[in-house]
């Protein structure tokens, strides 16, 4: 359907969801609070 949007999170997708999929996107971490050992925050991280 043109229509339908389907969005995955996750890591390490297999090879052949990546080739089905139209978007594939790779995030990656610069700076976050766990690098001054803060704990993790209820809604954000978890």
């Amino acid at each position: 359907r043109s229509d339908l949007e389907v969005i995955l999170t996750g890591r390490d997708p297999e090879d052949e969801l990546v080739e089905l999929a139209d978007y594939v996107t790779e995030m990656k971490k610069i700076k976050h609070p766990y690098d001054k050992k803060q704990p993790a925050r209820l809604g954000i991280e978890f």
